[in-house]
């Protein structure tokens, strides 16, 4: 079943794999010219590359591609040790080393062709996604030579798919995988989602919530015949299939009267399961787990630590290949929060951290890319890069559960360039997450980047169409980390939208401005945490689950900011390394936007910025909710530029923002004028 073709233009479906016709006659003769495959390898990942190809070329040009006998004024795909001539090219030309999944494309003058090469039929793949990239941004193929390899090797999407059909923290509708405790019959929407992902190179996949129930444990026995099915859907696009486990599944399922991982029954139940998932899916992944947080089960119900429970995991998966993903959002989220010592921010580093060199071979550490959880600003959390003799994944979130929830616009790329530019100063300066991130830093064997899918079952995807680009923009950024915004950005809204030059500059100035204008109307200076309880949507100053005593920002009428001191505070900027450690302590050198996250000041500290506090607050939140409006009368100076079932998602979606920014300017402003005492400087209207 291929929904594309049976969708109404003007839904958002395809995404950015439309391959609408191609507009430029010189274009299209310079093109025409390849319009042959020449393939002569069987292998079902080259075959898929065989058929997107096919597909984009058709849709571009008109006519489908025939079939060549001849690698003559042909585009050749295949293995270096698979199809002759690219295993000719590539010895020839002496290509740079393009690893397992690299490739190279290259305009072969003498014949006339353009050759995809790779080591593996997954390179073969992302370098067909690649050429179709270039076709589709109208690029010119004389003289073309490429040579990609990825920066990370594992490339993962943490879907958090419930079988009962939710998705936890899912702002685009249900899940595609799961309704009503069962698996979905729609196959069809399953494998476009694959097309999307492979189209960016991400290269595995999680199937369900971290937050594994009953019902989901099952997964890996009475539902395995139907995870088998995904997992080939999974295995023709080149990504290998994952399962969160319930640390307690031996109890849960098994029929046990203990999880404990040091007990010799449960570590040979552990095994038993393994050993019946690879007998259906000989490709298996391996399994996430979140253990010991958030009410969910763990090694420390028995005295144990992380290192004992991972690697009894790690010990089942050794045999086959398969890696332990352990995730480290571990806290104590019933500990005393009225206590100013008490520092959620430091459990992560305070947990693991002391663990170091403790891990299987085949665990990686999952870290948030900010010690808190998913905020609009926080600091790079410190467990990034210090664990040298540990393997570790950067997770960020695609999904913006504190960022808008794909109700405002939100452009995350920014967001992680900084973070993965960001000096750890593990090794000395030039220490960066990106380089920690590949393994690349620490020599880890095992590393790379996931984050949390923003998809479900609304036909654009992502439920805000311009959400899309978080989710293409992290595929192309978590392959080649030094790609530029600019570059991601607009080739995103080419292959989405065209060429046409007053949209391009006008989406991408709706965009790069996104975040910032996002932070200004919500929470300030990195506070964090002012949402509704439970929900994390709209302003809630002191509402949040944990924090019924304002310990995320400790608001009195004096000041505002939490102390994270070694001199004062909680020390937690002792877990920073040498210049960043000072940066964060010190007044004079800490940010102005990470502030109140390391520091307790009054409402009148003057910020770098000349303002003080108070006013920062109230002029940012009126500004924000000034800069919300205008987004929408930027959009409908599109109007006619686009299908008209594109630009009326969009307008919906940002008239829906510019209201809500006004409720958020109100009741942030209100609550620090009551707080405070203080009045706004400029005299506006501050409700009362």
């Amino acid at each position: 079943m291929e929904l594309l073709k049976n969708l109404e233009p003007g839904t958002g479906y395809q995404a950015w794999l439309g391959y609408p016709s191609i507009a430029s006659d010189k274009s299209i003769n310079e093109y025409m010219a390849y319009n042959r495959l020449h393939v002569t390898e069987d292998d079902e990942v080259i075959q898929t590359a065989v058929s997107e190809l096919s597909r984009g070329l058709e849709g571009m040009l008109g006519v489908p591609p025939t079939q060549a006998v001849q690698v003559e004024n042909a585009i050749v795909l295949g293995t270096i040790g698979g199809h002759p001539h690219v295993g000719l090219v590539f010895v020839e030309h002496q290509f740079e080393d393009i690893g397992p999944e690299g490739y190279f494309i290259w305009h072969d003058n003498e014949n006339q062709s353009i050759v995809v090469g790779a080591a593996t039929p997954s390179g073969v793949l992302y370098g067909t996604f690649h050429l179709l990239r270039v076709l589709r941004m109208g690029a010119s193929l004389e003289n073309l030579t490429l040579v990609e390899r990825p920066a990370n090797k594992l490339r993962m999407i943490n879907q958090w798919d419930n079988m009962d059909g939710s998705v936890e923290r899912g702002y685009a509708g249900t899940s595609i995988f799961y309704k009503d405790s069962r698996f979905s019959e729609d196959l069809g929407r399953v494998r476009d989602y694959a097309r999307l992902l492979a189209s960016v190179s991400v290269n595995a996949i999680v199937i369900n919530n971290v937050n594994v129930h009953k019902v989901e444990s099952k997964l890996i026995t009475e539902f395995l015949p139907q995870v088998a099915r995904l997992a080939a859907i999974f295995r023709a696009y080149a990504i290998k299939l994952f399962v969160s486990v319930n640390f307690a599944s031996p109890i849960e399922i098994g029929g046990l009267s203990t999880a404990d991982p040091l007990d010799p029954a449960v570590r040979q139940w552990w095994k038993d399961a393994t050993a019946g998932i690879y007998q259906q899916i000989p490709d298996f992944g391996g399994f996430l787990v979140k253990a010991d947080s958030e009410h969910r089960p763990g090694p420390f119900t028995y005295n144990r630590d992380h290192a004992d429970g991972s690697n009894m995991l790690a010990e089942a998966l050794k045999p086959f290949g398969g890696i332990v993903i352990w995730r480290c959002f571990v806290y104590n989220c019933k500990q005393d929060w009225r206590d100013r010592k008490t520092d959620r921010a430091r459990a992560a580093y305070d947990h693991f951290k002391p663990l170091d060199g403790k891990f299987m071979d085949n665990v990686i550490l999952q870290i948030k890319n900010g010690p808190i959880d998913f905020q609009v600003r926080e600091p790079v959390s410190p467990l990034l890069g210090a664990m040298p003799s540990t393997n570790q994944v950067l997770e960020l979130q695609i999904t913006q559960e504190y960022t808008g929830q794909q109700r405002h616009v939100f452009y995350l790329i920014p967001q992680w360039k900084e973070i993965l530019e960001f000096d750890t100063y593990a090794k000395g300066e030039g220490s960066t997450i990106k380089l920690a991130a590949s393994g690349a830093l620490h020599g880890n064997p095992l590393a790379g980047i996931a984050a949390v899918s923003n998809i479900g079952d609304d036909l654009n995807w992502t439920g805000h169409l311009l959400a899309q680009a978080n989710l293409y923009g992290y595929g192309r950024l978590i392959w080649n980390p030094e790609l530029t915004v600019d570059e991601i950005t607009e080739e995103w809204i080419v292959l989405t939208f065209g060429h046409h030059e007053k949209l391009m500059a006008t989406i991408k100035q709706i965009l790069l401005s996104s975040s910032t204008i996002y932070e200004s109307y919500t929470a300030p200076l990195g506070v964090g945490f002012m949402v509704t309880p439970h929900t994390h949507y709209g302003p809630d100053v002191d509402g949040y689950e944990y924090a019924m005593w304002g310990t995320y920002h400790y608001a009195d009428w004096q000041g505002i900011g939490v102390d994270r001191t070694q001199a004062t505070g909680t020390g937690y900027t002792s877990q920073y390394l040498g210049p960043n450690c000072e940066r964060y302590e010190s007044l004079v050198t800490c940010p102005d936007d990470l502030l109140l996250f390391f520091h307790h000041v009054p409402y009148t500290h003057i910020l770098h910025s000349g303002k003080t506090v108070i006013q920062h607050i109230y002029d940012a939140h009126f500004e924000g909710a000034e800069q919300a409006a205008a987004l929408v009368d930027l959009w409908a100076d599109l109007s006619g530029t686009m299908e008209a079932g594109l630009h009326k998602q969009v307008t919906e979606r940002l008239m829906e923002q510019a209201e809500h920014a006004k409720e958020w300017r109100d009741r942030i402003n209100t609550y620090f004028y009551r707080k405070s005492g203080i009045a706004d400087g400029l005299h506006r209207f501050i409700h009362l």
